[in-house]
C-alpha cells in the first residue's frame, strides 16, 4: 500500500498530465506497479486521461 500513496501523492501535486514510465521514474517505483497502482486508480476514476497514454489527477 506504500507505493499506492507515493504514486497517489505524485499525481496530485502534477501540472500536466505524465503517462506511466515518467511516474515510474519520478517515484522510484517498479514499472509494473506503477501499471497496477494506475490501473487501480483508473478503475476508482481517481485519475483521468485527457489524452491517450498521459494520465492527470481527477479535478
Amino acid at each position: 500500500m506504500e507505493n499506492y500513496t507515493v504514486v497517489l501523492d505524485y499525481f496530485k501535486a502534477l501540472k500536466e498530465p505524465v503517462n506511466a514510465g515518467k511516474v515510474s521514474e519520478e517515484t522510484g517505483v517498479d514499472r509494473k506497479e506503477v501499471d497496477k497502482i494506475m490501473k487501480k486508480l483508473k478503475d476508482e476514476e481517481v485519475i483521468v486521461s485527457p489524452k491517450r497514454c498521459y494520465w492527470e489527477f481527477k479535478k
